[in-house]
């Protein structure tokens, strides 16, 4: 059985906790029983690859979230993340590449490092039912919250709350951000 604190199972069972969503209710939607939900969130069975697909498409996350575990020390399982261990999340396709911070999706919140890369944009509004504070490490961004446009820069940070958003990088370096979200969305 693997560390719960590094595992599929309890990734699943945060995600649908931080939607507010029963194993009943997640169990329907997938056209399966609640022990067998319950038994992969307790890493007692392992879901098909399609079970997983279903799993990202009805919470609205890609499906390498769910890959990507690297083999850590022991000591070090769900406490470090080393750089070159994290899991890639996000979109990609937009020219932005995101991968998690935290060690799991088990806590309140999650860490995301976002890099935006040159002449990237995201046209639709994102409206979330979280906050999220992201504080910009390198590069400019221009952010919309709601209609109103700010430009912020290395050093800048800013916070969305009961706001739409969207963003774009029209320059020349790429922009890097990292962000704490709260409950976790991915």
């Amino acid at each position: 059985m693997t560390d719960a604190s590094n595992s599929l199972g309890e990734d699943l069972r945060a995600l649908r906790t931080a939607r507010k969503m029963t194993l009943e209710e997640l169990a329907q939607k997938l056209g399966r029983s609640v022990g067998w939900l319950s038994q992969i969130e307790r890493d007692i069975s392992t879901p098909r690859m399609s079970d997983l697909s279903q799993i990202a498409d009805i919470f609205g996350v890609q499906l390498s979230l769910f890959f990507g575990n690297t083999e850590a020390p022991a000591n070090e399982q769900g406490r470090i993340v080393r750089a070159g261990a994290r899991r890639v999340i996000g979109e990609r396709d937009q020219g932005l590449v995101e991968t998690l911070i935290s060690p799991d999706l088990t806590d309140s919140f999650e860490m995301i490092h976002s890099t935006f890369q040159p002449g990237s944009r995201r046209v639709q509004m994102i409206s979330r039912p979280t906050q999220e504070v992201a504080y910009m490490v390198s590069g400019k961004l221009d952010i919309w919250l709601d209609d109103e446009k700010f430009t912020v820069e290395t050093g800048d940070s800013f916070r969305i709350r009961d706001a739409s958003y969207r963003w774009e990088n029209p320059y020349s370096e790429p922009a890097v951000a990292v962000w704490v979200i709260s409950p976790p969305v991915y």
